[in-house]
């Protein structure tokens, strides 16, 4: 089922053998649009820490009470490599992660950390000591974003912008970022559009812009959605068919 990723923000995170505190925040693959971590928030459990929880370790939230299990133990994650919040997720720091959890990284192929549709399926005990070709990697090769960070990019259509990122819709099993929700402004009142970010052509950093090949008059005549609900199958239908894109659940 798709979420919204304002809907998730906040959601209290349950160890095996208790909270460890909540989601703050979600990373991405630019390049991919895949969510690889978890950020949580685990300050008033380890005071001035956030840490990295790959989508592996998670169950299925509970939706009712807005928690969300965790494949993990608190010991676990008190161990686990600090986090720098105010400095980008290296490659080497990515290397040393999944090093102390035993993972294997995203980056070396196919059944990577964030690429799987039962995330909680086969998590072991962290293995610090565990052997592992040497990679090379450079500081600036990762490419993740932070999904708060890219809420309030603009998006720029063919011939003009149209709106900014309000919000993400993220398939809950296999954690790719599906839609992007568009705020018009003042293009069209009162309205909100969606995007899938796999149609998207480039995303620039500097100008914290996202630029599709889209033409305005055809992102408003787009399909009408309803912002109270996430996007069902039959409005994904109607969207795809009207972009003339193939369906991602027909590929």
């Amino acid at each position: 089922m798709l979420r919204s990723f304002k809907e998730l923000k906040n959601y209290v995170l349950e160890a095996i053998d208790g909270e460890i505190g909540r989601c703050k925040d979600f990373l991405f693959d630019e390049t991919e649009w895949i969510i690889r971590y978890m950020v949580a928030d685990t300050r008033k459990w380890l005071t001035g820490r956030k840490v990295l929880i790959s989508p592996q370790s998670l169950y299925e939230p509970e939706w009712l009470w807005k928690r969300f299990p965790v494949h993990l133990n608190r010991q676990q994650i008190k161990g686990s490599p600090p986090l720098e919040m105010d400095r980008p997720v290296s490659r080497q720091y990515e290397t040393r992660w999944s090093d102390y959890y035993g993972l294997p990284g995203y980056w070396l192929g196919p059944g990577g950390g964030g690429t799987i549709y039962h995330p909680a399926e086969g998590i072991e005990s962290p293995a610090a000591n565990s052997p592992r070709a040497p990679q090379e990697s450079k500081a600036d090769d990762s490419r993740l974003r932070s999904v708060n960070e890219a809420i309030g990019y603009r998006i720029e259509a063919s011939d003009g912008e149209i709106g900014q990122v309000k919000d993400f819709f993220a398939d809950d099993q296999a954690w790719t970022l599906n839609y992007i929700m568009v705020d018009t402004g003042n293009w069209l009142p009162g309205r909100k559009v969606l995007v899938s970010p796999q149609w998207a052509d480039t995303v620039s950093l500097p100008e914290r812009k996202v630029f599709f090949e889209l033409s305005k008059e055809k992102t408003k005549k787009s399909p009408e959605y309803n912002p109270a609900e996430p996007p069902d199958r039959k409005y994904e239908d109607l969207l795809y068919s009207y972009y003339g894109f193939p369906p991602y659940w027909k590929t």
